[in-house]
């Protein structure tokens, strides 16, 4: 029983609480290991859009800002599909068994990435059609930015 007790400590000790950095909208670290979130492509940080006033928008920013008040500071739990060239974990990662790469593809702050997986295009489509997020914006998508620049 006392054995029981102190791993119920060492188990539930601040030391082993969760931190979540957010690098971009489709990057996170958890505890220091890096997750990129599968399927599924954000803008860049130096990134821009135009909204419908005409007004700069920095997308890659607002893109962080949606993962950032979905997550809030709530647990992330992630399912390892691959590691990437840049030793990244290709991830879906979740929050009370919600997607984070669906929630930002549906509500149009992230795309499929159809070069790596169709999981999202469904809801990539949806967003459109309903203007949401970045689709109300005009745009490019993060790997022709990449290309550009």
């Amino acid at each position: 029983m006392r054995i029981l007790f102190i791993l119920f400590l060492f188990l539930s000790s601040p030391s082993f609480a969760q931190s979540v950095k957010f690098v971009d909208g489709d990057t996170i670290h958890i505890n220091k290991i890096k997750y990129r979130f599968h399927g599924i492509d954000a803008p860049e940080m130096k990134q821009i859009c135009i909204d419908e006033n005409n007004k700069n928008i920095k997308c890659g920013v607002l893109s962080k800002q949606k993962l950032v008040e979905k997550v809030n500071h709530q647990e992330v739990n992630c399912k390892h599909i691959t590691v990437d060239r840049y030793k990244r974990v290709v991830a879906e990662c979740f929050v009370n068994n919600e997607s984070l790469s669906r929630y930002l593809v549906k509500n149009g702050y992230a795309f499929a990435y159809r070069r790596y997986s169709d999981q999202f295009v469904q809801d990539e489509e949806y967003a459109k059609l309903n203007q949401l997020g970045l689709w109300k914006m005009k745009f490019d998508f993060p790997w022709d930015y990449r290309k550009k620049n």
